[in-house]
């Protein structure tokens, strides 16, 4: 395969965010088709990237246009089934996190993946990011010693779209936000989360006009580990001050601190009263930019036979299992055990 041709499913900020990175920075790839049912949005966004194929159905774009693989970056409740039909058709997929709605879903993807033969990887950038790769090499080689505790955060600029606050049609916040986080802990733990207690409140949702139930917009979640150690996820959206996403790794002989709030070296001082002044990271694209270039990288390699997927499906649904225990401490006051959620799924799988 001389190149890999790429139909992106959604033209919202991800969708363009992934075309533009193919377009720009992976020459191994090459985007030949835009999805989107909302026509102006598809229209906008065509125009923008230079899309000349574009259609308001992922059918149409299978029956009008030959292409090896799809970037799924469209809400969470649509998933499922644009994975499936992608892979049915033959097709490799990228699927943007969350991986799905529920235990069920995942299943139904990581099966239709594995029928067809094709490559699933799941969007967690995190995990291509050059300074949290570099910390996982690190803690694996056993610089810090064994892991005892984790914390992770993220904490987002802006309110959610509106379909992502409805547990119903996105798990919410937990999910939306802080999905990379419950990838990361595991990662960089190197155990799976055994149990999950959650607390949220809600401080701006009202004047914001947000009316979804259970919406809340801190969350901090503890978590305990197959291994013994402990930690903790922070999620705040929207925040208002920046894009934040930061980790902290304390081991038995040490500690480790990934990322800063503060987005570039440069400090400014123009005088005593204006004290020091220093850039933050406005948005996601900024602060993970590497991370989403070399996922792309890492994609069209698996696809080749050269990688095995480093997101995979299974890891998507270890993420998805850990947010639908963190609502459910939420909605009844409760510590979550994970094998909770794992033995309700269907077949009871672990």
């Amino acid at each position: 395969m001389s190149e890999l041709r790429v139909c992106v499913v959604g033209a919202g900020r991800v969708g363009r965010h992934h075309s533009r990175t193919i377009m720009r920075h992976v020459p191994g790839a090459r985007c030949v088709a835009l999805v989107d049912p909302n026509e102006a949005a598809l229209a906008e966004a065509a125009r923008e990237l230079g899309y000349e194929a574009r259609f308001t159905s992922f059918a149409e774009a299978l029956d009008q246009v030959a292409f090896d693989a799809a970037i799924i970056t469209t809400p969470t409740f649509t998933h499922r089934d644009l994975a499936v039909l992608a892979a049915r058709a033959g097709k490799h997929v990228f699927l943007e996190k969350p991986m799905a709605l529920d235990l069920a879903e995942c299943d139904d993807i990581i099966g239709a993946a594995r029928g067809a033969d094709v490559v699933l990887q799941i969007g967690f950038m995190r995990r291509f990011d050059p300074e949290l790769v570099e910390a996982a090499e690190r803690i694996e080689a056993g610089e810090i010693g064994r892991p005892m505790l984790v914390k992770s955060l993220t904490h987002g600029p802006g309110l959610p779209p509106e379909w992502a606050r409805d547990l119903k049609t996105s798990n919410g916040m937990l999910a939306e936000v802080n999905s990379h986080d419950w990838d990361c802990v595991r990662w960089l733990m190197g155990s799976e989360i055994e149990r999950v207690y959650v607390e949220v409140a809600n401080f701006k949702g009202a004047e914001l006009g947000v009316t979804a139930e259970r919406f809340f917009d801190n969350a901090v979640a503890s978590l305990r580990f197959a291994s013994g150690g402990i930690g903790t996820i922070s999620g705040v959206c929207p925040c208002g001050y920046g894009y934040d996403a930061r980790v902290e790794v304390v081991g038995e002989k040490g500690i480790m601190q990934i990322g800063e709030l503060r987005g570039a070296s440069v400090a400014v001082c123009t005088s005593r009263d204006a004290g020091l002044r220093t850039p933050v990271y406005r948005t996601w694209p900024e602060r993970f930019a590497w991370g989403y270039i070399r996922e792309i990288e890492h994609f069209v390699r698996a696809v080749r036979g050269d990688a095995d997927p480093r997101a995979t499906g299974e890891d998507g649904r270890r993420a998805v299992a850990a947010v639908l225990a963190a609502n459910r401490s939420m909605i009844e006051g409760r510590p979550v055990a994970l094998r909770e959620v794992l033995e309700a799924a269907p077949g009871g799988r672990g």
